[in-house]
């Protein structure tokens, strides 16, 4: 089981084609684990020519879980990020991320640009989440957390339903990513943590003004989790970066969206790349 640390944080990671191809380094969001970047998508950007990495974060799947531990920020889980690629051998790499994730490779290359060869924030905000949601997309995320493995395929198809894209919901792919997550980690606790360090870290506007780094910024249209003016916010505040709108996309990536998100980032890293 490939494994390295941040200080006393063990991180699970996983690798996906040739050593030699550039790095490409996957973060997940908010409670969600590795394996939902799925083999198959993952594969998808080895065949672009790419080295992908995807990993654990802190609480989740089969890295440490902090269970009365230190709290930690977003500026920690960044660092996170950092160990992983360290210990692939990698001193620069093309970073996504997705929800919290993307506001984990926003303080990467805040915290160390000369790092990052190009940076993806989909689906994420600056700082704090602006704006209302609605009550059943408020409902659905501060239910109760699940006692079971078919609750947790309820809450899950719940929230899909609130806030995922609604052209694309399938009652038994949701099901069986949710019994795939409960079956390899269950610890809704850790899920609760990782919250905290969302709202516990400050707005990120400020200091992305000064970034130089080749963005893109990908938000879709039907979310109703982090609202589309989240995303032109996270853009509006980086120089340059380009923002891309996915019409019907919530705050999901189901298999139908995956070729458009990998012809988007992969678009975006080669076009960090200086051409000979």
């Amino acid at each position: 089981m490939p494994t390295t640390t941040n200080g006393e944080v063990l991180l699970y990671y996983e690798e996906f084609g040739a050593a030699t191809d550039p790095p490409l380094l996957l973060v997940n969001g908010l409670g969600s684990q590795c394996i939902n970047f799925k083999v198959e998508f993952c594969e998808m950007f080895a065949d672009e020519g790419f080295r992908v990495v995807r990993f654990d974060n802190r609480d989740v799947g089969l890295s440490s879980h902090l269970k009365g531990g230190p709290k930690y920020s977003v500026n920690d889980m960044a660092a996170d990020g950092f160990a992983v690629l360290d210990a692939v051998g990698v001193e620069a790499a093309h970073i996504a991320g997705w929800s919290m994730g993307g506001m984990i490779v926003q303080q990467m290359a805040i915290g160390h640009p000369e790092r990052v060869l190009s940076m993806t924030s989909v689906m994420s905000a600056p700082g704090p989440i602006p704006g209302e949601r609605d009550p059943d997309v408020m409902a659905a995320f501060s239910a109760p957390p699940a006692t079971n493995r078919e609750e947790a395929a309820e809450r899950h198809l719940a929230g899909l339903r609130a806030w995922g894209s609604p052209t694309y919901f399938d009652v038994a792919r949701i099901t069986a990513d949710a019994h795939a997550a409960y079956d390899r980690c269950w610890d809704p606790e850790g899920r609760n943590r990782q919250a905290m360090a969302v709202a516990s870290s400050p707005s990120r506007v400020e200091a992305l003004g000064s970034l130089r780094v080749q963005t893109l910024v990908v938000h879709g249209d039907a979310d109703r989790l982090v609202p589309l003016e989240a995303g032109r916010a996270t853009a509006g505040a980086i120089p340059g970066a380009r923002f891309e709108i996915v019409p019907g996309m919530g705050h999901d990536y189901p298999p139908q969206l995956w070729s458009r998100m990998v012809e988007l980032i992969t678009a975006n890293a080669r076009s960090a790349v200086p051409t000979d």
